[in-house]
């Protein structure tokens, strides 16, 4: 291909390019992600990691489109050309090349996926609130372990017009800048615990406990839903999350107490008393 024609290429390439960079929105920047940084303290990790990995493989696909397009223009057939063109294979060096380059970028995402997962399972010895959560078909019971109060949840209700009615979903309430243990279960299958805006989930496995470690940094209301296909009524098995200051989650925790919802949902309340190994106590 002439000099002229690539330039030519080249310019509508790195056009395009900017243009498209240069539009981009802030939920474009964050990987269309449902959250925003400094909503906990592991969510600008993850937007980081995230967004970083998006602009890397755009820029391996805006390379290869390159390669692709310029292929095609300077090994096009010719209107004096005749017979078959020359064939190659074996070329060593552009097969090492297309070997070494996947596996840096492989070994690059699993580098940074591994550290920055080992940071976010970083156990935390001291948390400052420490809460059990048992997913249950179809809904969430919460132990407020560090308070001494529950709540049990029912499955979402539906209205007449087929929407949710949101002020029956379960609530659970964290304290803005409190570290958090959160102690995940399940009652019956495997279901799995998801704050969509924290970017985060945990299984819950029968029989196991899992465990999470983070700090709400922004007071608001999230949502939160089970993420693993559990059953007829998974859809509707969804609950809220509303983080408060301190001191109204004393309140929270006070209005439970005056209900008379002391002690711990364990358990006991479990429909599974044939657990493999555990006796039916996932306390382990």
């Amino acid at each position: 291909m002439s000099t002229h024609r690539f330039r030519w290429l080249a310019a509508i390439v790195g056009t395009t390019l900017a243009l498209t960079l240069s539009g981009c929105t802030a939920q474009e920047l964050r990987g269309w992600l449902p959250s925003e940084a400094g909503v906990t303290n592991q969510t600008s990790r993850i937007i980081g990691l995230w967004s970083t990995s998006w602009i890397v493989l755009l820029i391996v696909g805006a390379i290869t489109w390159v390669l692709i397009m310029w292929a095609a223009i300077a090994y096009r057939r010719r209107a004096t050309d005749s017979g078959l063109p020359s064939q190659l294979r074996y070329n060593a060096p552009i097969e090492t090349f297309f070997t070494i380059v996947p596996l840096i970028l492989i070994i690059g995402f699993f580098a940074f996926t591994a550290r920055d997962e080992a940071a976010i399972e970083q156990a935390n010895p001291n948390p400052d609130v420490k809460i059990e959560v048992w997913g249950k078909r179809w809904a969430w019971d919460f132990n407020y372990l560090t308070d001494g109060v529950h709540f049990a949840g029912v499955q979402a209700q539906e209205k007449a017009d087929n929407t949710i009615d949101i002020n029956t979903l379960p609530v659970l309430y964290l304290p803005v800048g409190k570290s958090i243990e959160i102690d995940i279960n399940s009652r019956d299958v495997n279901h799995s615990f998801w704050i969509l805006d924290f970017l985060y989930k945990k299984d819950m496995i029968p029989g196991q406990t899992n465990h999470w470690y983070f700090t709400p940094e922004k007071e608001g209301t999230y949502r939160g839903k089970c993420a693993e296909l559990c059953g007829e009524y998974h859809s509707l098995m969804l609950f809220t999350v509303k983080v408060v200051s301190p001191a109204e989650y004393a309140t929270q925790m006070q209005l439970l107490r005056d209900e008379g919802q002391t002690g711990r949902l364990g358990p006991e309340y479990n429909p599974n008393h044939n657990l493999p190994g555990t006796d039916g106590n996932t306390d382990s």
